[in-house]
């Protein structure tokens, strides 16, 4: 296992919708624990394997509390087959636009068919966190961000913000 680096908004890798896996084999079951390992340290609850700069459909989750085992699920190729009508707000962040946070109302719940580590096929109906971590992270494979979510003007503001940020490390 090796950390990754993120990648950070306004990178345009982050608008790329992510390729299908074509077999679950080592190299991608490798992919999936350099991501978790990767997310528990930056620290974070989800990943999409976009954020480190591999344009494929993997995410890796872990909705477990700091006092709870930790809980990792490995999603290849999920896919969100059904949404609940309920809608659910949460205050939202992304490891690639860090340190900001925005209220996203998403499906309350959601059933997700994916490949696991394996190469078998699962379904899960997802509640809660976990519903909203997973189609946080399902974005991301189509290339849409969290702030995609919000209104045109804060989302304008945190792109600039990010756009300037990366213009004065480029100088330096």
């Amino acid at each position: 296992m090796a950390l990754r680096s993120i990648i950070k908004l306004p990178d345009a890798r982050l608008r790329m919708v992510s390729a299908e896996v074509e077999t679950v084999d080592d190299d991608v079951r490798a992919l999936l624990d350099d991501m978790l390992q990767t997310m528990y340290d930056a620290p974070g609850i989800g990943l999409a394997a976009i954020q480190v700069a591999e344009p494929v459909r993997l995410v890796v989750i872990d909705c477990a509390r700091d006092d709870e085992p930790k809980d990792p699920m490995f999603f290849v190729d999920p896919k969100i087959i059904w949404v609940s009508d309920e809608l659910a707000c949460y205050d939202e962040g992304c490891l690639s636009i860090p340190e900001v946070y925005e209220s996203v109302e998403r499906p309350a719940e959601c059933k997700v068919t994916f490949l696991d580590r394996d190469g078998a096929p699962q379904e899960r109906h997802c509640t809660g966190l976990l519903a909203t971590c997973i189609q946080h992270e399902i974005d991301h494979l189509n290339g849409v961000l969290f702030i995609d979510h919000i209104s045109r003007l804060k989302r304008s503001r945190i792109v600039k913000k990010f756009t300037k940020a990366a213009k004065l490390e480029d100088v330096v």
